[in-house]
């Protein structure tokens, strides 16, 4: 993580299993990403946690006592809050071949077999951490355009007023501020004023 990262782009991970041996593993694998791992041992308890915080991905095992991965997963879906958190299922090797087939369309992102290759597993899990932090970009971004776009709303309605009000207008009054506008737009479009 470079060091104008701010906690803010840290990119927690969910950890979702009821068994303690498989988040144990989970751990070890992740740990070397040096992003927050956050543990949840049923369904309930991951929806609790991804109403309190935000995930780049939740690993989300599928056989677990109460609501099961798919339950949770839809559940997951459903909110708005959550909808678009990517969800990698896991599950044994035992599992059902419809298993893949019902985690896609419950609206998985993946879907791994354990024992998992942890080197897959661990790329899988950076590209979500990757998307996610350039989402974060991209909501900064998005934020600083409106913000600007405001300044410069704000600012043309008043040269507008002071047009309308002044007879005849201060001409050299009036160039500044047409300076000012046309450089705030050039540093919103990244280009220079004139």
């Amino acid at each position: 993580m470079s060091a104008e990262e701010t906690t803010d782009e840290r990119a927690s991970i969910l950890l979702v299993d009821d068994m303690e041996d498989n988040l144990i593993a989970l751990e070890a694998v992740l740990g070397s990403l040096n992003e927050p791992l956050v543990r949840a041992r049923s369904g309930e308890e991951a929806m609790k946690a991804l109403l309190r915080q935000r995930f780049a991905v939740v690993l989300l095992d599928i056989h677990m006592p109460g609501m099961d991965g798919f339950e949770t997963a839809a559940n997951i879906k459903r909110l708005d809050q959550t909808k678009d958190v990517p969800i990698i299922f896991l599950t044994g090797t035992d599992a059902d071949a419809g298993y893949a087939f019902r985690g896609y369309a419950t609206g998985a992102a993946d879907y791994l077999t354990k024992p998992f290759d942890p080197w897959v597993l661990r790329a899988k899990v950076t590209v979500f951490l990757d998307l996610h932090r350039k989402n974060q970009q991209l909501e900064r971004l998005l934020a600083q355009e409106r913000t600007h776009a405001a300044r410069i709303s704000t600012r043309l309605a008043a040269l507008e007023k002071q047009l309308a009000t002044e007879d005849p207008p201060d001409m050299p009054d009036l160039r500044r501020q047409v300076g000012e506008l046309q450089r705030l737009v050039a540093r919103v479009a990244g280009t220079r004023a004139p």
